[in-house]
């Protein structure tokens, strides 16, 4: 049997409350902001992105100390139950009901989470890894995130410009909740550390851009574009990292591997469906 953290999964699921919160309230509020205009000036100005703000900060709060106690592969995937939150908190916010379709996806959604966590059993890696272990992980997916960003500057289509937008922010997500794996380790050795490393300032880069991507791709193009880039992309790019750098692994055998393809499979159709399900809301 599975021995997760049960402290790592709670956190993990309030900070995927806290996330459904903030993006209910920042995609209304940057959607709400006509291409062309000042994104950040629009956005200052209105009180419900100030409220995202907040969930977003109460959420990273919940995911930093769900790092500190479980694996990268054990707490991201469980945030990708923000879009199940979500559901009922964008219905009512546009007095819009659920249909029963879309809560079956959900449903989906949460079994084949469920399945990932208890087949798969995500072990905790070397969150300590060293500079040259980070240099040619790091190198490929930088070089996929700037391409996104440069084809979706290029791109006349909102769609595809939002998707690509999109994409190029989940994946710095990713890469951050990676990183603070290991900026969470470090608080027992003092600040000094912690301002010394420079894993904590690379934390602190993605996400400040990833950030800004994904207020550029809700404002770029329809939210049905960009929303199921920044999900998807998010958990793929933090167990990229988690296999390949942090050393994090699936404790299960060739069958167990199987089943755990077609639960990402899942995972991936039934995030894709939700957030089109929320963004046309």
């Amino acid at each position: 049997m599975p021995h997760h953290p049960l402290g790592a999964i709670v956190c993990a699921l309030l900070a995927a409350l806290l996330f459904a919160v903030a993006a209910v309230a920042q995609q209304h509020a940057a959607a709400a902001v006509p291409e062309g205009d000042s994104l950040i000036r629009a956005l200052l100005r209105n009180p419900r992105w100030w409220a995202g703000i907040l969930g977003d900060a109460g959420g990273f709060a919940m995911q930093v100390v769900a790092l500190a106690l479980g694996a990268v592969l054990l707490v991201q995937p469980i945030l990708v139950s923000m879009l199940v939150f979500a559901l009922p908190l964008s219905a009512r916010l546009n007095r819009r009901t659920v249909t029963v379709r879309t809560w079956a996806t959900a449903i989906a959604l949460v079994a084949a989470l469920a399945c990932f966590l208890i087949v798969g059993d995500p072990s905790e890696g070397n969150a300590n890894a060293p500079l040259h272990e980070w240099i040619v992980p790091l190198a490929i997916l930088l070089g996929l995130i700037a391409a996104a960003i440069a084809i979706g500057a290029a791109t006349a289509a909102p769609a595809l410009r939002a998707m690509l937008l999109g994409t190029a922010g989940g994946a710095l997500f990713g890469l951050a909740a990676a990183l603070t794996e290991y900026v969470t380790t470090s608080f027992e050795h003092g600040l000094g550390q912690i301002l010394g490393s420079w894993q904590t300032w690379a934390l602190v880069a993605s996400s400040l851009i990833g950030f800004y991507l994904q207020q550029r791709a809700f404002q770029a193009g329809p939210l049905v574009a960009s929303l199921p880039a920044i999900c998807i992309t998010e958990p793929l790019a933090a167990a990229y990292v988690g296999i390949t750098v942090l050393d994090e692994r699936l404790r299960t055998g060739t069958i167990g591997l199987v089943v755990i393809g077609c639960t990402v499979i899942v995972m991936c159709a039934t995030t894709i469906q939700l957030s089109r399900a929320q963004a046309e809301a």
